[in-house]
């Protein structure tokens, strides 16, 4: 059975300028490899904000290319969908993730999880507490057999991308202004990157100066 695996930022981009000339990149919505190749152009968006689709347009795009000749290359009427979701997920956005895969997507069978409990299954086990930090939402969940406890659980709206933001200011006070979408991205980049033999990004006494940081993957 061939399986296949895409990741990518789950983010949209579009064009800053009206294209007036040839040669100028073409098409209205860059995801994936297309917006980070030409996001110096591009306006990025996100839509997703703390664990919560706040942009159904966008993230209907998003899953659009995901089942695309340039990702998966499935048809979406023929293979079921696992969805994770954030802890605490307000019911609404449920509903409407399923809306749009049964409606839009005509997928056969959904079934959405926890991202914790999931992980917390991959490891053998069906107890226990996971600490789940992405991108815009960390959560503290306890699990009692294949079970989350949601009365227990523990939510703060400070994650990757406010660790990027933060980055990003620390670059500033040294000199270093990023204040585009785009170069929102190239800090990104920059925090997830692993430092190599020759180089090393240190983070002490929360400063971090630009010499450190140059020459860095």
């Amino acid at each position: 059975m061939l399986l296949s695996l895409f990741a990518f930022s789950l983010s949209i981009g579009r064009p800053k300028h009206v294209r007036v000339m040839a040669g100028a990149i073409e098409g209205d919505d860059f995801i994936g490899p297309r917006a980070e190749e030409h996001r110096g152009l591009l306006s990025i968006r996100y839509p997703v904000e703390h664990g919560i689709v706040r942009d159904w347009s966008d993230m209907e795009r998003i899953w659009a290319y995901l089942y695309s000749k340039d990702q998966l290359m499935v048809n979406s009427e023929e293979h079921p969908v696992l969805l994770t979701e954030a802890p605490l997920n307000p019911k609404h956005n449920r509903e409407k993730m399923a809306e749009l895969l049964f409606e839009t997507f005509c997928v056969p069978a959904l079934y959405i999880s926890m991202q914790a409990v999931l992980s917390l299954y991959s490891t053998g086990r069906i107890t226990g507490v996971v600490l789940d930090s992405g991108d815009g939402v960390t959560h503290a969940v306890p699990i009692y057999e294949g079970y989350a406890l949601p009365h227990s659980i523990e939510r703060t709206d400070l994650a990757g991308r406010d660790v990027t933001r933060y980055l990003r200011l620390l670059l500033r006070k040294e000199g270093t202004d990023l204040h585009t979408t785009a170069e929102f991205e190239i800090v990104r980049q920059i925090k997830t990157s692993e430092p190599s033999e020759t180089c090393t990004c240190q983070l002490l006494t929360n400063r971090i100066t630009a010499k450190e940081l140059q020459g860095c993957p």
